[in-house]
């Protein structure tokens, strides 16, 4: 990481947001509520379903973790953007990039994997109930997590390596509110080719093969949901799946956007909307959607609110 005139980089600018300085108080304001409910949300998920035996089932059990990566990928971006809403100095050295890009990238990957493992547990628990606890056994479960991890690091930590082996010569400013790569790959004096060639093998194939998967697990499902007879039971059957749908497609319609969008300078600022959106409201909607939208997360809410309420009345 040489630059032209011998100098090592040892950090990066963050420019943010066009205009933050006039309205910073507003933006930090509105982020830092974000970000609250963004951890109240998703660690109160956790809990919840780690406290309510009725929510040990396969399908909870990847919504406990999809919740936990949201957390750890908005974590990752909101702190340090925050901190530079309020300082004079918004540097992020070299180091704290190249974390905090491994870090977004590696459990935002792994939401996108963990998302498509809760449309094949959709898929087996409506298409062939009675074999659903065989084939959804636990450890084909942990299996599949495991897979989402691991997919979600091998795409982060090949890009990140082959992001900051690159030179830097333009200059320090990186035109975003966290390390993404391509704002950081226009700094690069280097030649980027291959580093473009990876994104967008790497972003296509994890997008289109969770996609994928998506698709026809909803494709069957669809079908199979058509087939009852009552409307009732369509009704029963499709609203297990609603909150899961919903989720997916926000994910996927801005995260496709941002990556697979061949911009222009021009666009910049739009990219930097969709990246607030995917990066830091979707894990503030998520355990909203999962919580307004779900039956049984809302009863389990109830159960714990009435065990609450009867401890207090006891105490």
């Amino acid at each position: 990481m040489e630059q032209e005139n011998g100098t090592r980089v040892t950090g990066f600018i963050l420019l943010g947001f066009a205009g933050q300085h006039k309205f910073w108080h507003i933006l930090f304001i509105a982020f830092l509520i974000i970000y609250m409910v963004t951890l109240a949300g998703n660690i109160g998920m956790i809990l919840l379903i780690k406290i309510d035996s009725c929510l040990h089932t396969p399908m909870y059990f990847f919504l406990q973790h999809l919740a936990f990566v949201d957390l750890c990928y908005a974590s990752a971006i909101t702190p340090k953007m925050l901190q530079n809403f309020v300082s004079t100095e918004k540097s992020i050295s070299f180091i704290g990039c190249f974390a905090q890009f491994l870090v977004f990238g590696t459990f935002a990957t792994s939401d996108a994997y963990i998302l498509a493992a809760m449309a094949v547990d959709r898929y087996v628990a409506i298409c062939n109930p009675l074999h659903y606890p065989i084939v959804m056994s636990r450890r084909f479960c942990i299996q599949l997590l495991i897979g989402s991890y691991f997919m979600g690091f091998l795409n982060s930590s090949v890009n990140a390596s082959f992001t900051f082996s690159l030179t830097f010569c333009k200059s320090k400013a990186i035109n975003h509110f966290f390390c993404d790569q391509p704002p950081i790959l226009a700094l690069s004096c280097s030649n980027i080719d291959i580093n473009v060639l990876l994104l967008t093998v790497f972003v296509g194939f994890n997008v289109m093969s969770t996609v994928l998967v998506v698709f026809f697990s909803y494709i069957y499902i669809l079908a199979a949901i058509l087939k009852i007879s009552s409307t009732a039971g369509r009704r029963k059957a499709f609203s297990t799946c609603a909150s899961h749908l919903t989720a997916v497609i926000i994910f996927y319609g801005t995260i496709s956007y941002m990556y697979l969008h061949h911009g222009t300078s021009g666009s910049q600022e739009q990219e930097k909307a969709a990246s607030v959106f995917y990066g830091i409201m979707i894990p503030t909607i998520n355990p909203l959607i999962y919580s307004l939208r779900n039956q049984d997360v809302r009863e389990a809410l109830n159960r714990i609110g009435k065990s609450v309420c009867s401890f207090n009345f006891h105490f």
